[in-house]
């Protein structure tokens, strides 16, 4: 089995690849594996130093928008897991076009590739954030998407571009929508490790307006195991929503985080919200769990040892928080 994974160096991608070489998933021992990663400033080879002397571990640096590339790689290989995007929200505000370029046309791309080679599946990594916000409920796969960022928008886009290429050329595309991931290797621009990274370093945490935003958090390694679950167990032309099944507001996510390191309220600084900031995210797992799913990191669990593993690797994180500033 062949499998290539596009955007495999970023922090969900590489938990991907890192599991999947170290027999994480029974039957796919010895699965070669090829990552293609532009390496922008969310991918990081540091992520796959664990294994990149793995005997069946190929690293390509390109881009899912270069089409010349796509048809010299892509061939040969039994499927495509597509984790290559754009995905900070904030910076698609800023400026959106990184974010059409790669989840748009860079998905488009390497779908078409995918039909030429031959592929025989490809799961699209998307997000929840396609539906855009719910006051109460949970959406399930069959919600319209109302995205409400240049992000999510962008993500929408390539999901009905996957869409597309099932119905008119019977690509098996599958696609996975997950709720807020943390875990370790998470880039720290993201809420958890820059709220760990900033109190490690005895700095003030940003709080969003009035932090009355709730999302659902899943450790990476869930979210991993369920898009595995669905390549083996999934339908083609199927979406399947990933959740945590955890739900806190901003303000209840600071105050464990503060909890971590013995803080109080005095090492948060709130900041004006964000535009169009989305309520709340909340996603129906009931489809994979019928297949097989169920969340096993506990968050209190997850959590503390997320904030350790940061503790215990600065040497990764301080260059890239460096980098950004």
């Amino acid at each position: 089995m062949r499998i290539l994974v596009t955007g495999g160096a970023g922090f969900i991608g590489s938990h991907y690849v890192r599991s999947l070489l170290r027999g994480a998933y029974p039957g796919w021992e010895g699965a070669r594996v090829t990552v293609l990663d532009k390496l922008t400033y969310a991918g990081n080879l540091a992520n796959l130093a664990p294994v990149a002397d793995h005997r069946d571990h190929r690293f390509v640096r390109g881009d899912i928008t270069d089409a010349r590339l796509l048809a010299d790689v892509v061939p040969g290989h039994d499927v495509v897991v597509n984790f290559a995007a754009e995905s900070h929200v904030d910076r698609s505000i800023a400026g959106a076009g990184d974010f059409v370029t790669t989840n748009v046309l860079g998905t488009q791309r390497l779908l078409q590739a995918a039909l030429e080679a031959g592929v025989g599946t490809f799961v699209q990594i998307s997000t929840d954030e396609v539906y855009g916000s719910i006051a109460e409920g949970s959406w399930d796969e069959s919600e319209p998407l109302l995205p409400n960022s240049p992000y999510s928008a962008a993500k929408a886009s390539g999901d009905l571009l996957c869409r597309a290429y099932h119905r008119t050329h019977g690509l098996d595309v599958r696609i996975t929508r997950c709720s807020n991931n943390y875990g370790p290797y998470q880039h720290p621009e993201k809420v958890i490790p820059l709220f760990v990274t900033n109190l490690i370093d005895g700095h003030r945490v940003p709080l969003y307006g009035d932090g009355r935003n709730v999302r659902e958090w899943l450790h990476v390694d869930d979210h991993c195991r369920g898009v595995q679950l669905v390549l083996e167990k999934g339908c083609p032309g199927e979406v399947y929503n990933i959740g945590g099944g955890v739900e806190l507001t901003n303000v209840e996510l600071t105050e464990r985080l503060l909890a971590a390191f013995g803080a109080g309220w005095d090492m948060v600084v709130r900041v004006p919200d964000r535009l169009g900031h989305d309520l709340r995210y909340s996603v129906d797992s009931g489809k994979i769990r019928a297949i097989g799913y169920e969340p096993r990191v506990d968050f209190g669990e997850g959590l503390a040892e997320a904030v350790k593993w940061y503790r215990d690797h600065q040497d990764w994180w301080r260059p890239l928080k460096e980098a950004v500033r």
